[in-house]
Parts: C-alpha cells; structure tokens; sequence
C-alpha cells in the first residue's frame, strides 16, 4: 500500500514488509525446489532482495550474477555485459530481478538462460509493474506488485542513488530527472 507524501516521495513497502515477503517467496522456493536451486540475480538492482532471499532459502543454494546493457530505443540493444560465471545446465534456476516492468530485459535474459539448458527456469521479481508489461513475461514469484511511478530503495536507484535506503519508496521521476538528490535529506537525513 502506498502511503502519501506532498513531495512525491510515497513509502511503497517498509523494512518489515519486504522482510516477510522475502520469507514467503524463500518458503516457496524451499518447497518447489527440495534438491537445491540457482539463483541468478540482475545486477545492480536484485542485489540487496538476492542477498536477503539466499539467506531465508533454506536448501542448498548457488548464486550467480548477470548484467545486461538495456535496450534504450536509440544507441544501442540489450545485450550482455556480465555472463554467469559457470553453466547452469541441468539445473533448477531462479531469476531474481529487481523490477519487472516492460518485460523486455527479462524475456532477453529468460532466453538467454534457456539456452544454457537449466531442468527448470522460474522469475522472481521484487517489484512487478504489470502496468507497463509491453512482453506478457511470466513472474512466478512477486514481492510487491508496483505502481507505474519511479521505485527506490531497497537496491533500486535513480542515478546510483537510494540503493542502500532499507525501505521501498515511489518517486518522482520528473523531479528526479531534474535533480537526482532530491530526496536525500528526506530518506538519509542528511543535506546533499
């Protein structure tokens, strides 16, 4: 649930909440996967929800990293740019992103996972803006189901920022776009 502000800045998920999300998805995952899973996280953004879900999984876990360059319409397309760092073939693999929104990066990413041949492959998603979905994309897992609006926080940024803010925040995007800091004093305490 969303909670209000007059800057724009609005408190999507707090601390608890993405806590017991993380525990109900980790309880699946236990319980669909008893032998063991993979767990692939997208760079940058997956990193804090990776770290904390491989903590409550409680079968044996692998972790590996991916990083695409995405599409942006006009210089260049999705592609690559950290691979996994071993194979994955024959495995039970989870994808963990940070948003899933247009669908595009994660169905590049889901066929580029398919081809390295895992048993299975699921997504897990810390937010899901299915109001964007352009790819209809399946998401079995979803921490929080997200607004179109700009997300922060718990591992999402805007200009590098906000990653570390424990809590998941709704922005402004335009007010962001014009300046980045905007919201620091209001979610560090501190003046930029």
């Amino acid at each position: 649930m969303v909670t209000a502000a007059t800057d724009g800045l609005d408190l999507l998920a707090d601390a608890a909440e993405l806590h017991r999300q993380v525990a109900r998805i980790a309880a699946a995952i236990d319980a669909e996967h008893p032998e063991g899973v993979t767990l692939v996280g997208v760079l940058k953004g997956s990193v804090l929800f990776l770290a904390d879900l491989a903590r409550r999984v409680r079968v044996p876990v692998r972790i590996e990293l991916v990083a695409v360059a995405p599409y942006d319409g006009a210089r260049t397309r999705t592609r690559v740019i950290k691979d996994l760092d071993r194979s994955v073939a024959g495995e039970r693999v989870v994808l963990v992103a940070g948003i899933v929104d247009t669908g595009l990066t994660a169905d590049f990413l889901l066929r580029h996972l398919r081809a390295a041949e895992p048993s299975s492959l699921q997504v897990c998603a810390l937010a899901d803006k299915r109001a964007r979905r352009l790819l209809p994309v399946p998401v079995d897992h979803i921490a929080i189901d997200a607004p179109d609006r700009f997300l922060v926080g718990y591992g999402l940024d805007y200009a590098g920022r906000y990653r570390n803010v424990a809590d998941l925040w709704c922005g402004d995007g335009e007010a962001l776009a014009a300046d980045p800091d905007r919201y620091i004093t209001r979610l560090y305490g501190v003046h930029a």
